[in-house]
């Protein structure tokens, strides 16, 4: 006879408990110490990671949307935006604590304009029960879409 322990079994959504995150939900969240908060309708049944230099040094992992899925609730002026030159894109975060909450871009391959949403920034979301695919930003291979495992840093 065979017993299992809590951590051998594995919680899909919906089960045990455990929340659905699958379908457009609203979800909040912000940053560390509050200043920012923000809402978006997202479907969190995929989100991704990127294995870009910066997403790779940032470690967040992003839920995309339009922009108009976007709602900044509060801490405007707390936001500064970080971004390389040359490049559509920039990456919002809190001048007091440091958190990254959001990006935004515009990448063709992406459907154009986007927000990216830091996952572990939103309230009440247990990220354990997300399945993550994984984007060749390194490699600017965004038309190769996400796979289930992470792309090589060099192809």
């Amino acid at each position: 006879m065979t017993t299992q322990t809590q951590n051998d079994v594995q919680k899909t959504p919906g089960q045990n408990g455990a929340r659905s995150y699958s379908g457009v939900q609203t979800y909040q969240g912000g940053c560390s110490c509050g200043a920012v908060r923000y809402e978006a309708d997202l479907d969190l049944s995929t989100v991704g990671r990127c294995n870009c230099t910066f997403c790779t040094k940032y470690g967040t992992t992003g839920a995309i949307i339009k922009p108009a899925a976007f709602r900044l609730l509060a801490g405007k002026e707390q936001l500064s935006q970080y971004g390389r030159e040359g490049t559509p894109n920039h990456r919002c975060f809190c001048k007091r604590c440091g958190v990254h909450c959001f990006s935004e871009g515009d990448l063709p391959e992406l459907g154009g304009a986007f927000c990216s949403v830091n996952i572990n920034t939103l309230d009440d979301v247990d990220p354990t029960h997300l399945t993550i695919g994984y984007w060749d930003g390194r490699n600017d291979n965004w038309q190769a879409g996400m796979r289930p495992s992470p792309w090589p840093f060099k192809s």
